[in-house]
């Protein structure tokens, strides 16, 4: 099944809504779903802030649905590095990159408490 449509069927919005807030006709919306043509990144950006999710998922290259904000700020700064590496070495090093994270805040906090 088409990722549009699906995500439009879980929310419950007919095509003509769909067409509406995205300022596009329904015909067009049709054409997304039959995969007759590939929305636009604006259309792409729409409709990942429309169903709260990654253009990733919208696009099936991925099956999570949306990333927690740690691992999008991981995968944006470090998108190029992570070509070749199996999901696995990603899992780890994104695991590195929050561990890294959590303690860069205990040193923010430990700092502050201690210049009081």
């Amino acid at each position: 099944m088409n990722r549009i449509k699906q995500l439009r069927e879980e929310n419950k919005i007919t095509q003509e809504d769909l067409a509406k807030k995205l300022e596009l006709s329904k015909g067009i919306i049709s054409l997304y779903e039959n995969e007759d043509r590939k929305p636009s990144l604006e259309v792409l950006l729409k409709l990942s802030e429309i169903f709260k999710c990654s253009i990733d998922y919208i696009l099936c290259k991925t099956d999570i649905k949306n990333y927690d904000k740690d691992e999008q700020e991981f995968r944006f700064a470090y998108h190029k590095e992570m070509e070749g590496l199996t999901n696995e070495e990603i899992a780890d090093a994104l695991r590195f990159y929050k561990e890294m994270k959590k303690k860069l805040r205990r040193k923010k906090i430990i700092y502050f408490i201690g210049g009081l």
